[in-house]
């Protein structure tokens, strides 16, 4: 083991933009993945705030806008797929709902994959089973479904909001995670006929369903997704057919392009089922182990601020670590002091929350229609303004160049 060797789980957004930056710093820098390869596709994030800011430090920024996807903004349409409020992503100076700059998670986890090599080491299809602090003193011994165990200085967990680094080191899921009362599944469809003129379309229903479709990169791409409101459901997380007829069920008789939506998911490929729900935790440090991003927390996608959130802890964590010249523990402890304030105000949710984004009445569907419709005037405007700046409230420090150097015992 190199005494400044650090291991990250997950080959995400904030694992990957975390290997660039410590790399940088002079780390050595190995990355697990349980998938085979990079994900591709995936659904779009945003590139809003200080995550911008990250981005652009990277120099990256220009690459970025290169794949970015093409969107008018936020359209809602009643059953007959008449517009009833839309919302243009050029409102907000472009840091609104819809993002002037829209990017599929897999086209920016893969830009940021390419950045980190050649001199992070992968091992894809593979995860950590074990995780030692007590043996060997000074460092983590990490045992793997499929590589030998291996010792490391430190160990990141930056594996989702089901984190398998949290769990081993810090405690079981139900001890962190906070549901919201939704369930969301997103897949894409290959839809020539599906014409979404360019806007990020959206049908709520009565019963708090709430079905979508935004077009993706390519021609005749479309990123669909379906939430509801829920109380917690028993489902076996393996069990796609399951969840695809959870789906399905909860979704009969919808108006729209519903129908259309469904029957793409049977067969979509890349279909993705969970709940919403929080990730809250006192420390995202325990010893030599450490958690970024969603495994440490997840703000749940109506905030919209999951991109900016791993993108900027990636660049504090790895700052701190450099800057700290060796002694991790007051690096994640200024790793929490920077973050914390900004992690705080980011897992706020919108005006409404749950309720706002999927209401359950023919009534509070028209009153989100009217709310929507008043989003850019007065005093809509400052509440959303006020929401939507939140990507933004943090001073980022300017950090030095720095060589790494041996992460003490």
């Amino acid at each position: 083991m190199k005494n400044n060797e650090i291991l990250i789980s997950g080959a995400g957004i904030a694992g990957t933009a975390l290997a660039y930056w410590l790399r940088k710093a002079g780390f050595a820098v190995t990355i697990v993945e349980r998938a085979p390869e990079p994900r591709p596709g995936g659904q779009t994030v945003d590139l809003r705030g200080a995550g911008r800011t990250v981005i652009e430090r990277m120099g990256l920024m220009d690459r970025a806008k290169a794949v970015t996807v093409d969107q008018r903004g936020l359209a809602l349409v009643d059953r007959d797929g008449r517009t009833t409020a839309r919302v243009s992503a050029d409102s907000f100076g472009g840091e609104g709902i819809v993002s002037e700059i829209e990017i599929l998670r897999g086209d920016l986890a893969r830009l940021l994959y390419e950045e980190s090599l050649p001199d992070t080491e992968y091992l894809f299809d593979d995860t950590i089973t074990g995780i030692d602090q007590e043996t060997d003193p000074g460092t983590v011994t990490v045992t793997f479904e499929k590589a030998p165990p291996r010792r490391f200085a430190l160990v990141v967990g930056a594996d989702g909001p089901h984190s398998v680094v949290r769990s081993l080191a810090f405690g079981p899921e139900r001890d962190f995670a906070h549901p919201i009362g939704l369930y969301t599944a997103w897949f894409t469809v290959l839809d020539d006929d599906l014409d979404l003129d360019g806007w990020y379309l959206m049908h709520n229903a009565p019963g708090g369903l709430v079905a979508s479709a935004r077009p993706g990169r390519l021609p005749g791409e479309v990123k669909a997704g379906f939430s509801f409101r829920s109380a917690p459901l028993a489902y076996d997380r393996r069990d796609v057919a399951a969840q695809r007829d959870i789906v399905a069920r909860r979704f009969a008789g919808v108006g729209w392009e519903t129908p259309r939506l469904l029957r793409a998911m049977r067969t979509a490929p890349d279909f993705f089922f969970d709940s919403m729900a929080q990730v809250r935790l006192d420390s995202w440090s325990r010893g030599r182990v450490a958690l970024l991003g969603d495994a440490g927390y997840c703000a749940t996608p109506l905030t919209g601020l999951g991109t900016s959130l791993a993108l900027v802890g990636a660049y504090v964590l790895a700052g701190e670590l450099a800057a700290a010249e060796g002694a991790h523990e007051p690096a994640f402890r200024r790793y929490d002091t920077v973050m914390r304030p900004y992690v705080t105000q980011a897992q706020e949710l919108p005006p409404g929350g749950a309720a706002g984004f999927a209401p359950t009445s023919r009534f509070g569907i028209r009153m989100r229609d009217l709310s929507m419709r008043s989003m850019t005037r007065w005093p809509m405007r400052g509440i959303l303004a006020a929401q939507f700046a939140k990507a933004g409230d943090i001073a980022l420090p300017e950090y030095g160049p720095a060589t790494a150097r041996p992460l003490s015992a």
